[in-house]
């Protein structure tokens, strides 16, 4: 069984891959999520593993921030 912790770790993990690669989509119009993973780097083709690892950072952010502010509260 995964523990919290180690899950976090994971979470966070792919929350910081997520605002690298929004940096570069923002700075440069560099998808790097599809560039490794559909062979485009240009924002906008989206493959379906693309969308699955967007969607993985997205539900990771919400558990961070969940986390988060469960330990300041």
């Amino acid at each position: 069984m995964i523990t919290m912790g180690i899950l976090y770790n994971i979470a966070l993990t792919l929350v910081l891959i997520g605002a690298v690669n929004w940096g570069l989509v923002s700075l440069f119009k560099f998808d790097l999520v599809a560039a490794i993973l559909a062979g485009s780097g240009n924002f906008g083709n989206i493959s379906t593993i693309s969308r699955i690892i967007y969607g993985l950072v997205g539900l990771s952010a919400l558990y961070v921030i969940i986390q988060y502010l469960f330990y300041i509260f």
